[in-house]
């Protein structure tokens, strides 16, 4: 099972079922001023106890675009599949502006290759949530959340 497939199925399970693991501890430093910065999380999942989520974003919101990439690594918890763990690997951008908040930042992550374009909204210097590709917030968008380290 691909983590696409699964982070549909877990956002959208998020927002039908409202139950899930929540977000990790968070870290010590705030904003995006070191040049990595790494966020972590456990998505909700509906065949298993969470998706662990570690995504380090290197390069600054300044930065030229090529010097703005990321990994995002994916590791599924008692899953009954067992599936291996997930690994991308690409550039950022910054977005902004959601249809509920134009003064909202929206971090774009393109993996290279093939690979879903992955869209997280900075909700403060030391969270990320995970949103849809309309820049929308899911209705329990707070366990799709991850935290600065």
């Amino acid at each position: 099972m691909q983590f696409r497939s699964l982070l549909a199925g877990s956002a959208m399970l998020a927002l039908l079922a409202g139950c899930a693991s929540g977000p990790t501890d968070q870290g010590e430093d705030a904003g995006m001023t070191a040049s990595q910065t790494n966020y972590q999380g456990t998505l909700p999942c509906r065949n298993c106890d969470g998706i662990d989520l570690n995504v380090t974003m290197m390069g600054e919101e300044m930065s030229a675009p090529e010097e703005r990439t990321f990994t995002l690594n994916a590791t599924y918890r008692n899953h009954p599949q067992t599936p291996p763990d997930e690994n991308y690997e690409g550039n950022w951008e910054v977005l902004s502006g959601t249809p509920s908040d134009p003064d909202a930042t929206v971090y774009e992550l393109t993996p290279n290759g093939d690979g879903q374009i992955y869209y997280f909204q900075r909700i403060n210097e030391r969270t990320l949530e995970l949103i849809d590709p309309e820049r929308r917030r899911f209705e329990n968008g707070e366990m799709l959340q991850l935290q600065r380290q």
